[in-house]
């Protein structure tokens, strides 16, 4: 496959993995970064996030895991030929029975969110057959900082069942992007982010086109460090919402 071109790496892709998507882009371009130095992405897939964090904060460590050996093997390539190298390692894992000593100032993650069906179609990125929503939270809360951050994008219909399962897990909202596709849209996205310690919420809304394959200011401002393109969307990159 095409590889796809950022301003400061490359990403490597395979038909055997999940390809770049706007959601990644949304997460790694949105989640906050300015206390993280130690981070943890959760399914890493091509390494998109874990790379666009590691440009946006320079001295961030970040750690990758996956359950998905084609991904792991992909991931650690697209580390490998980037200039943050030094600062990136993937290695293949299970988040459920992940053993680690470090707490982490950031977990990151764009988790499956499709119940389990016949598909086979990205089927252990689409789907919650290896990885839920409670598996997820639970996971972190354990080895989170005590100021830590988990940041996830998930669907809009997801949203209340995830607030719900973090807060009986004391992992509390503190966070939400409301994200729509086209401007004046019904909500498709949310990028939520909680604390292991109760905060006031910070609320906004994201739009990432104002009218079809026309990309709003706010998404322009959000990613002009990463793209290579202003104004003109090249044909390649994906447009609006992707559904995994």
């Amino acid at each position: 496959m095409k590889p796809f071109r950022f301003k400061e790496f490359e990403i490597a892709q395979s038909q055997h993995v999940f390809r770049v998507g706007t959601d990644g882009v949304l997460l790694g371009a949105l989640a906050n970064v300015n206390n993280a130095s130690k981070v943890l992405e959760v399914g890493t897939g091509t390494g998109l996030i874990s790379l666009m964090l590691a440009q946006r904060r320079i001295n961030a460590e970040i750690s990758g895991i996956d359950i998905n050996e084609d991904a792991v093997l992909l991931t650690q390539i697209n580390f490998k030929n980037s200039p943050f190298s030094e600062r990136l390692k993937n290695t293949l894992q299970d988040f459920k029975s992940f053993k680690t000593e470090e707490k982490f100032d950031l977990i990151v993650s764009n988790p499956p969110y499709f119940e389990a069906s016949e598909s086979e179609k990205d089927k252990i990125a689409r789907q919650t057959v290896e990885l839920n929503f409670k598996q997820i939270i639970t996971k972190s809360a354990e080895i989170l900082n005590p100021e830590g951050i988990l940041s996830v994008i998930i669907p809009e219909e997801s949203g209340a069942h995830f607030i719900k399962t973090a807060s009986e897990n004391h992992l509390y909202l503190i966070r939400k992007i409301n994200i729509r596709g086209i401007a004046h849209s019904k909500i498709k996205r949310l990028i939520l982010e909680f604390s292991l310690k109760k905060q006031a919420l910070t609320e906004f809304d994201f739009i990432i086109e104002e009218s079809p394959r026309k990309y709003s200011d706010q998404y322009l401002e959000l990613t002009k460090d990463f793209h290579v393109f202003e104004k003109k969307k090249p044909a390649d990159f994906p447009t609006g919402l992707n559904t995994k």
